[in-house]
């Protein structure tokens, strides 16, 4: 989705620094897992799909792409700053889980609050988690 459908740039306050954090994450995952087929074949059909992409990858960084703050500009609630955080599964290798957090009393948080049931009124300041 990053590269591949136009409206997810929209999603981003600075979609290129996404951009290449989320390819640099890419380069790490195809170093641990060195020919894997179904990871040659994205890197394939991104780079063929968006030239935005091949840049990237052929710019041959590496790094983590978690534990940043990003401004996502959502249709429904707006504008929230977000910390993204990866959860490796223990028992399946190669998965994760992306959580998404918001400062503790921010308005952020309140919009991810709506976001994760929009008629429960009661959860407290500072609960919200949406794993989006």
């Amino acid at each position: 989705m990053m590269f591949l459908d136009p409206h997810t740039t929209e999603l981003y306050d600075d979609w290129p620094r996404k951009a290449r954090s989320t390819v640099a994450d890419l380069r790490l995952i195809a170093g641990q897992h060195p020919g894997a087929p179904a990871l040659s074949n994205l890197v394939g059909e991104l780079t063929l799909g968006s030239p935005e992409f091949a840049k990237l990858w052929a710019a041959h960084t590496v790094g983590d792409c978690g534990g940043t703050v990003h401004t996502h500009h959502h249709p429904i609630v707006g504008t929230m700053a977000l910390m993204t955080e990866f959860m490796t599964l223990p028992n399946d290798e190669g998965q994760r889980v992306a959580v998404f957090n918001a400062e503790p009393g921010s308005p952020s948080e309140a919009a991810l609050r709506i976001l994760s049931d929009p008629t429960d009124t009661s959860t407290p300041v500072g609960a919200a988690r949406v794993c989006i």
